[in-house]
């Protein structure tokens, strides 16, 4: 089964049960959810309007975890530990994890000194090691350690969920994008046209030089 399929039908059990149950109920569907291993997104549980009424009341607490596990990083859960549930070791992985996955939207050779600083990791060798075991191992991105540059090249990352405003400025990034193709393509078009007029030209322009040629050469015949 593949990472997406996976994905897919995992959102899909915890959706169907956090529909079932309210309040306090729901803390340990968060804590399974956030803790699961093959679990990176999070929006469809949030939307489910048990979840969504947990706001303003006393268990609002664990809507703001799932809130933390769906758009936030390490240092978000730091700067609020106070206000938050102590997280267990699979829930601190996990958000490490998907640290990784925002810190990879934005740059794509991530620098393994920012990278420690956002994982709280002391070592390169330990760095090292989370991004093979903890993220290449478990699909959710690819790259190069570049131990002599100090860095991690990204190729791929997998998609975080949407933050809050951020489809209308994907919309536009994207937006923006398939106008630059249009004229792109537009510019490809009018090239061809130029050259293949130009060849037509230079057709012509030859047959008239071998028009030219073999009327001296009939001149030259005759004489």
């Amino acid at each position: 089964m593949d990472i997406e399929q996976k994905q897919a039908d995992l959102i899909e059990q915890f959706v169907k049960q956090a529909s079932s149950l309210h309040g306090s109920a729901l803390a340990s569907l968060v804590a399974d959810a956030t803790s699961h291993p093959s679990l990176f997104a999070f929006s469809e549980i949030l939307s489910v309007p048990s979840v969504l009424q947990l706001g303003g009341t006393e268990n609002s607490v664990y809507l703001d975890v799932l809130r933390l596990f769906a758009h936030g990083t390490w240092s978000d859960y730091k700067s609020n530990a106070g206000r938050l549930p102590q997280l267990v070791p699979e829930q601190v992985l996990k958000l490490k994890q998907l640290t990784v996955l925002t810190l990879a939207e934005t740059n794509k050779v991530l620098p393994y000194d920012q990278l420690m600083q956002e994982l709280d990791v002391m070592n390169v060798r330990e760095l090292e090691d989370f991004l093979i075991n903890e993220c290449m191992y478990a699909g959710i991105v690819r790259g190069k350690l570049d131990q002599l540059r100090r860095c991690f090249e990204v190729q791929f990352a997998a998609g975080r969920d949407l933050r809050p405003g951020q489809l209308g400025s994907m919309i536009q990034t994207l937006s923006n994008w398939l106008a630059t193709s249009d004229n792109l393509l537009i510019s490809i078009q009018e090239k061809i046209k130029w050259a293949d007029s130009m060849s037509e030209l230079d057709k012509k322009h030859r047959k008239e030089v071998e028009d030219r040629v073999e009327d001296v050469k009939k001149s030259i015949s005759l004489k």
